[in-house]
C-alpha cells in the first residue's frame, strides 16, 4: 500500500503540469464561431494583463498550492520531512479545490447568461482528478 501511495503521489508531479496546459474549457462569443481553448496557463496569462491581484490568487491556488503539497508529501514519504506537517499539507490541497470551484462557477455563469458558448474540456476533469487524488493521498499518508 505504501509503495502505491508513493507512486501515485510521484505521478502527480507529472500530471499537475500536464493539467495546467490541458484545455479546461472551450469558450466562444457566439454559437457560430470556433471555440477558443482556455487552459490554466493561458487563463493566467490573460489575468496577468488585466488583474494582477486575481492573477496572484489564482496562481497560488492552481499552481503553487497543489504542487507544493505534492512535493511536501513526497518529502514525508521519503522521511525527509516530519509527518507532523501532514495537516498543513492537507490544507494546501483544499486550497487547490477552490480553483476548481471557481472554474465551475465561471462555466455556470456564462452558460446562464446565454451570450457565450462554453463547454468543459478534458483538462478540467484531469485537474479535478489530480486535486482529488492529492487529497486522497494525503489522507492515506496519515495511515502510513
Amino acid at each position: 500500500m505504501r509503495r502505491l501511495v508513493i507512486a501515485l503521489n510521484l505521478a502527480l508531479l507529472v500530471l499537475f503540469p500536464l493539467s495546467w496546459t490541458a484545455p479546461l474549457i472551450r469558450a466562444g462569443v457566439l454559437p457560430f464561431f470556433d471555440l477558443a481553448e482556455i487552459s490554466v496557463l493561458s487563463g493566467l496569462q490573460a489575468l496577468w494583463r488585466e488583474d494582477v491581484f486575481l492573477a496572484l490568487l489564482v496562481t497560488g491556488l492552481a499552481i503553487f498550492a497543489p504542487y507544493l503539497k505534492t512535493l511536501g508529501l513526497a518529502l514525508v514519504h521519503f522521511k525527509l520531512l516530519s509527518p507532523r506537517l501532514l495537516p498543513a499539507l492537507t490544507v494546501l490541497g483544499k486550497l487547490a479545490m477552490a480553483d476548481v470551484f471557481l472554474i465551475a462557477l465561471y462555466v455556470i455563469l456564462v452558460k446562464g447568461i446565454g451570450l457565450a458558448r462554453v463547454e468543459t474540456a478534458w483538462g478540467l476533469y484531469l485537474f479535478t482528478a489530480c486535486v482529488l487524488a492529492s487529497l486522497a493521498i494525503s489522507l492515506l499518508s496519515k495511515r502510513l
